[in-house]
């Protein structure tokens, strides 16, 4: 198995301080980044802590990018058939699918093969059960057309029916629209 980034062996609080001043400081200034990790006690290289800013850097653009573009599906798109839940599974889906290939990307070296198993079986879990969320937001989908075809055929059969009644449509006429529509009378 590779060799464990001297980062992660940081104490929780040491390496919360370090995501902050990374980002603060727009991932940069490893060099004195090392030196306030020295003063503290650690001695870390400024590669390591570029490597490390990288991959996080990485994961706060993902981060940003699904955030932006919820905003951007919540704000310019009705949700009465929940695109957005269909939107955030295919985000799911897709990161779900890197990960997976990353994952038999890497050596092993890397990582372990037991601990490859164990995320693999997690992924296929976490996916089985996005899957039924899928299956279900599609039902949920069809049946909310359906509740609309429905509803727009009733408002359909109430006009017609109101031109019947103002006699501004003769019965044959109000006949052949309602067997084109697919209206029963």
């Amino acid at each position: 198995m590779g060799r464990r980034s001297s980062i992660e062996g940081l104490p929780d609080e040491v390496r919360a301080w370090l995501d902050r001043a990374l980002a603060t400081e727009n991932f940069s200034g490893y060099q004195q980044l090392e030196a306030l990790l020295r003063e503290r006690g650690y001695a870390i290289s400024k590669s390591a802590i570029h490597r490390y800013g990288q991959k996080l850097d990485r994961r706060l653009a993902a981060i940003r990018a699904s955030t932006e573009a919820a905003r951007l599906l919540a704000d310019s798109s009705p949700d009465d058939k929940d695109v957005r839940s269909e939107a955030l599974t295919a985000l799911i889906q897709s990161e779900l699918f890197e990960t997976i290939v990353n994952l038999q990307e890497a050596s092993e070296e890397e990582i372990d093969p037991a601990d490859r198993v164990k995320l693999l079986s997690g992924a296929a879990k976490n996916i089985a059960t996005l899957t039924r969320a899928s299956v279900n937001l599609k039902k949920f989908q069809a049946e909310a057309e359906e509740r609309a075809r429905k509803a727009l055929l009733e408002e359909q059969r109430a006009k017609l029916a109101e031109m019947g009644a103002d006699g501004v449509v003769t019965d044959d006429t109000m006949a052949a629209i309602r067997r084109k529509l697919g209206i029963e009378a």
